[in-house]
């Protein structure tokens, strides 16, 4: 059976290929989900994706499953055991942004219902649809990505800027940022078909 095609990025490692292959470009409209993300790229910066992604399952137990209510509790006591966690990136600067991040979270979810009404307000609701044919067509970060990272720096949140914001949009499905030619390509259009409903 011939291998389907995929964007060039996802080749690299088993976990690059079954992320790409089942959550990259999905549109995520829940806020659990939108958390999890934004938790994780801001861990990113600096980094590559595949080290966060191996550390996944880590910072799941580690930032209480994602849970933005019980994150945005935690004390410097956490921030202290958290430091001492082998499954995250330990870095103070990080772990102390992933709980703020948490609180500014939970404030402009309740400011606008919730948080995915926010962030996909910036989009109109619906996944953007470039058609990028190939690698050098996608962008680092893009205009709209600078306007959402300033929007999310004035509410208080950090590690957010405009590459890392970029990230989000296209691993949120924000943005179909998959090459026409990859097989995911069409079914990701799909699937942003409907955008975001409350």
């Amino acid at each position: 059976m011939t291998e389907p095609v995929r964007c060039a990025w996802s080749l690299h490692s088993p976990d690059e290929t079954r992320y790409h292959d089942e959550e990259w470009g999905v549109p995520v409209y829940d806020d659990a989900g939108i958390f999890e993300f934004l938790t994780l790229e801001a861990a990113q910066a600096g980094l590559s994706w595949l080290t966060i992604l191996r550390r996944r399952e880590g910072y799941r137990h580690a930032f209480a499953g994602f849970d933005a209510n019980k994150v945005a509790a935690f004390t410097q006591a956490d921030v202290e055991r958290l430091l001492l966690d082998t499954g995250i990136i330990r870095n103070r600067k990080k772990v102390e942004s992933a709980i703020n991040n948490a609180r500014r979270f939970l404030e402009t979810a309740a400011e606008f219902g919730s948080f995915a009404r926010f962030i996909w307000g910036f989009v109109d609701g619906k996944p953007l649809q470039p058609k990028r044919r190939k690698v050098e067509d996608i962008p680092v970060h893009t205009p709209l990505a600078e306007t959402l990272a300033k929007e999310l720096k004035r509410r208080g949140f950090s590690f957010l800027g405009p590459t890392v914001v970029y990230a989000h949009m296209q691993a949120a499905g924000m943005v179909n940022d998959h090459l026409t030619s990859c097989f995911r390509y069409p079914h990701i259009l799909d699937l942003g078909a409907q955008g975001f409903a409350e």
